[in-house]
């Protein structure tokens, strides 16, 4: 059997950190919507719209932070993420109104996008060799499940001792604390700037007239739409439709007292299935098509959340879909930025993948704000759900024409 430890190098290790703890506090803020809108009386669209801003700014963010990682260095991209990240936190932890929340979310999503996916996993892309690539790339997003795992609950039962300013207070300073790793994250150098310079215009270019990299774009997009709206929605959808039923059954018996817990727990098990799900994309990435996987990835979506929304809701259901979807949640991103690698090269995946991922967060920013503004309109979340069933079958058929293959006439490092 061939031995694990060639895979986990320190940069696999110090990227696995970063990503974990950054994914550990975005992936919390939907267990802050009940209580920031009631202690304010909001509307549910108006800290939803908070959250939006924060996953558009963070697809905003995301290929410059790519371009600026190439640029300046990956551990000094990271460490200006860092830090706005918690700025942005430690503002919004001292704001009473919808446009203060909503513009610090800019920096939040700035800071996620600077701790996030585009800069980490390309400089683990790079770090790790062509053998252990596709599931070195999968284990450092599953490492952003193992956050979501822990995140949701941890704010939960901090938000019974404390105040949700002092929780925002105490992650701003775990995401600063993270930085202690950055020491042990060297890297492989990369061009130099003049060659940066020369050829990262025309990479982008060829790139921007393939149709494929179009079609790689478009098929992002649901994959936002949907886990945004899940990770935002899905604690509040959980708390009103379950609590009648929860009190008394089997979950009760194990410790799930509450509806709010329940939510928690449920966004803890997408999390804790998309572990397996993501290191098993990794691993058939490397033996099968890609765009074939992706294709299934939403196929599969498609039918769990249809099922879901046309089924009684119960605490058991909600179980049954978080380890569902979770298996499913994240595993299209060690296949879209290995595609991306694969078709275009690794000099430049930073920013490449970067610019892909602003479709995933435009996805992103739709899900969280048409979430909050149909419940406020309509009382209910199911128009919201059917419409990210129906972006994940345009998704499944939108991969199935792309071309699989180096684009010819690239320079790559």
């Amino acid at each position: 059997m061939q031995s694990l430890a060639p895979l986990f190098t320190p940069v696999l290790m110090v990227g696995c950190i970063i990503i974990m703890v950054s994914f550990a506090v975005r992936a919390s803020f939907g267990v802050f919507q009940i209580p920031i809108a009631e202690e304010f009386a909001w509307a549910r669209s108006e800290f939803s719209l908070a959250i939006a801003i924060q996953n558009l700014a963070w697809g905003i963010g995301q290929p410059i932070f790519g371009a600026l990682a190439e640029k300046i260095g990956d551990r000094k991209a990271i460490i200006i993420g860092a830090v706005v990240y918690a700025v942005g936190l430690l503002l919004s932890a001292n704001s009473a109104t919808p446009i203060e929340h909503q513009t610090y979310a800019w920096l939040v999503g700035f800071g996620i996008a600077g701790t996030g996916f585009g800069v980490i996993l390309a400089v683990v892309g790079r770090a790790a060799s062509d053998d252990n690539r596709s599931m070195s790339l999968a284990i450092a997003t599953a490492a952003g499940s193992a956050g979501q795992v822990f995140g949701a609950p941890v704010a939960e039962w901090m938000l019974s001792f404390m105040s949700w300013q002092m929780t925002f207070v105490s992650f701003a300073g775990v995401i600063l604390a993270m930085l202690l790793t950055l020491p042990m994250m060297r890297a492989p150098a990369m061009a130099s700037r003049a060659e940066l310079e020369e050829s990262m215009g025309q990479i982008l270019g060829k790139a921007f007239r393939d149709p494929s990299y179009t079609l790689i774009f478009l098929g992002f997009f649901s994959c936002g739409y949907q886990l945004a709206f899940i990770t935002a929605h899905f604690p509040a959808f959980v708390t009103e439709m379950c609590g009648p039923i929860l009190a008394g059954g089997v979950l009760h018996n194990i410790g799930i007292t509450t509806t709010s817990a329940l939510g928690a727990v449920a966004i803890s098990l997408i999390g804790l299935a998309n572990i397996a799900g993501t290191l098993l994309a990794g691993w058939a990435g490397k033996r099968y098509s890609k765009k074939y996987l992706l294709a299934g990835i939403y196929v599969g979506r498609t039918v769990i959340a249809a099922a879901f929304i046309m089924f009684p809701i119960t605490p058991m259901t909600v179980i049954l879909f978080s380890v569902g979807m979770g298996a499913l949640w994240l595993a299209t991103v060690p296949l879209t930025s290995g595609l991306v690698a694969h078709i275009y090269g690794l000099r430049y995946m930073g920013t490449l993948y970067g610019i892909v991922f602003f479709s995933h967060q435009l996805g992103s920013f739709l899900g969280v704000w048409l979430g909050g503004r149909m419940y406020d309109i309509y009382g209910s979340y199911t128009g919201v759900w059917w419409v990210g069933v129906a972006v994940g079958a345009f998704s499944a058929v939108v991969h199935l024409p792309i071309r699989e293959k180096r684009l010819e006439g690239l320079v790559t490092a």
